[in-house]
């Protein structure tokens, strides 16, 4: 039995995309779709003082059509961009339990000069991963040769390109997978159903769907065990 994870790359994810990591065989970050411009491929959530804030990296897709996520470059006229997210990092975790113990290497990895976006998230990722002490091996769709247009299908194929019999799917994909597809292939469909379990966070009333630095800082090895998250375990 080969799970396989399939999802977007993602700047500092939520603490979903690690569970998601957590319970695969082999992870694959879909990396040759199309951007979305309001999604999370270039932003992510910290909590401040007065509640979520959005620390946002910015990228230039003027010019580029429909482009796909890696494609997508760094705007390289706003290069302070990663020294101000550095700087809201310290104000909002900087008294947080566990804050020395990560930032220096979050800081390190972000004023790198980086171009592409692409480059950003997987670095930050793998970063993440190994803090959590997930070892899913990571590749990226881009890597495998697959491009059906149907997008079905083409999940489908990457499944098979890794030898994959389980695809573990964000709950998201009730809305648009055509699963006779997957039984033809003999690929099980499990879909995600993520709560998140509350953790002892700065200034107030627990808040979801937060990038996981938020739990690092607060949580440090502890985040580990709060990645399941409530409700049973799926089921494969």
């Amino acid at each position: 039995m080969t799970i396989v994870g399939i999802l977007q790359p993602g700047y500092l994810p939520w603490l979903g995309f690690f569970e998601q990591l957590l319970r695969s065989d082999i992870f694959v970050l879909y990396d040759d779709v199309q951007y979305d411009k309001h999604g999370w491929r270039n932003r992510n959530r910290v909590k401040g003082p007065q509640g979520p804030v959005w620390l946002t990296v910015p990228v230039r897709t003027k010019g580029l059509g429909k482009p796909k996520i890696n494609e997508v470059a760094i705007n390289s006229a706003q290069p302070r961009w990663a020294y101000k997210h550095c700087q809201t990092l310290q104000q909002f975790y900087g008294k947080a339990p566990f804050f020395s113990h990560y930032y220096p290497l979050l800081e390190q990895t972000l004023v790198e000069p980086w171009e592409q976006l692409l480059d950003l998230d997987l670095s930050l990722i793998r970063l993440i991963a190994g803090w959590l002490g997930l070892t899913t091996e990571i590749v990226l769709s881009s890597s495998l040769g697959c491009e059906a247009e149907d997008p079905t299908q083409r999940l489908v194929d990457i499944c098979r390109a890794v030898d994959a019999d389980i695809f573990y799917e964000g709950s998201s994909g009730k809305n648009y997978l055509d699963l006779a597809k997957f039984a033809a292939a003999g690929i099980q469909v499990v879909f995600q159903d993520y709560q998140c379990q509350p953790y002892p966070q700065l200034f107030g009333e627990f808040i979801s769907h937060l990038s996981v630095v938020d739990a690092l800082f607060n949580c440090g090895p502890d985040s580990l065990a709060y990645l399941p998250g409530l409700g049973p375990p799926p089921v494969f």
